[in-house]
C-alpha cells in the first residue's frame, strides 16, 4: 500500500509539473499587458489579447490550412495502411517478409533525415508551397502499418474463411470484418497522427512560403518573431493558446475513449 501511494504521489507530482507551463500560458493570455508583466497581484482579466492576435495575423486561414493538412493526411493514411497491413497479414506473395522488414526499418529513420531528399523531390514535381506538398511525405506510415498488421493477425482467420464461403470478396471481407474489429487500433493511430501533424513545424516551415498554405505552428512562430521583444508576452501566450486549445479540448472531452483505445491496441505511453 505504501509503495502504491508513493507511486501515485509521484505520478500526480509529474502531472502537476507538466501543467505548470500550460497554466502559466493560459493565465497570461487572459491578463492585461501591464498586469501580466508587473509584479503586483490582481484578478483583472481581458479578451483583448485574443482579439489583437486574431486581427494581427491570419489565424483563421492558419486554422483552415491545418485542418485540411491534418485531415487529408489522416484520410489517406487510413486507406494506405489498411491495404498494406492486410497484405502483410493475410496475403501471401514472394518477398513479403523482406518488404515488411524494410517497412520496419523506416520506423528507425528520423523524419528530419529525409527533409533534403523530400524537398528536392517536391521541387522537381512543382509541389513546393502547396498543401499537397506538406502532406505527401506522410501519406504512408510504417508505424501505422505495423500496428494494424498486428491487429489483423490477431483476428481469427476462420471469420475470413466464413465470409469467403458466403461469397464475400477479399475487399468486402477487409471492410466488413477486419476494419470494424480493429476500431480501437484505428482510434489510437488517429490520435497519434492528428497530434503529430497538428504540431508539426519544421517540414511545413521549409516547404511553405505563403499564408495560404502555412499551418498554425508556422504562423505562431512568425507571429512571435514579429512581436516586440519583452513587450508582447500576453499576445504570444494568447496565440499559443489558440494553437494548442483544439487538441487540448479534444483530449479532455474524449480522454476516456482515447485511453480505452490505447489499452486495447497495446500502445504504451
Amino acid at each position: 500500500m505504501i509503495a502504491k501511494a508513493l507511486w501515485h504521489t509521484i505520478m500526480y507530482a509529474l502531472g502537476l509539473l507538466w501543467l505548470i507551463p500550460m497554466a502559466w500560458v493560459a493565465w497570461t493570455a487572459f491578463r492585461p499587458k501591464d498586469a501580466a508583466l508587473g509584479f503586483h497581484w490582481s484578478w483583472d482579466w481581458t479578451l483583448d489579447n485574443f482579439i489583437t492576435v486574431w486581427h494581427a495575423a491570419p489565424f483563421g486561414q492558419y486554422y483552415l490550412n491545418t485542418f485540411i493538412i491534418t485531415s487529408g493526411v489522416l484520410g489517406v493514411q487510413l486507406i494506405s495502411l489498411t491495404l498494406a497491413a492486410y497484405a502483410f497479414a493475410r496475403v501471401r506473395f514472394v518477398g513479403r517478409d523482406i518488404v515488411f522488414i524494410l517497412f520496419l526499418v523506416q520506423i528507425m529513420v528520423p523524419p528530419d533525415v529525409l527533409i533534403f531528399s523530400n524537398y528536392h523531390v517536391l521541387k522537381e514535381i512543382g509541389l513546393l508551397d502547396t498543401k499537397l506538398g506538406i502532406m505527401l511525405p506522410y501519406f504512408a506510415s510504417s508505424f501505422g502499418i505495423f500496428l494494424l498488421r498486428q491487429a489483423f493477425k490477431q483476428i481469427p482467420y476462420e471469420l475470413e474463411e466464413a465470409a469467403r464461403v458466403e461469397g464475400c470478396s477479399r475487399m468486402g471481407t477487409l471492410w466488413r470484418i477486419y476494419v470494424p474489429l480493429s476500431r480501437p487500433v484505428y482510434v489510437s493511430f488517429a490520435v497519434v497522427s492528428v497530434s503529430y501533424h497538428w504540431n508539426n513545424f519544421l517540414w511545413p516551415l521549409i516547404v511553405t512560403n505563403s499564408v495560404n498554405n502555412r499551418p498554425l505552428t508556422v504562423g505562431l512562430a512568425l507571429f512571435a518573431k514579429s512581436s516586440e521583444s519583452g513587450g508582447q508576452w500576453t499576445e504570444v501566450c494568447a496565440a499559443t493558446l489558440l494553437v494548442v486549445a483544439p487538441i487540448f479540448i479534444g483530449f479532455m472531452l474524449f480522454q476516456r475513449q482515447f485511453i480505452s483505445s490505447f489499452m486495447h491496441s497495446g500502445i504504451k505511453g
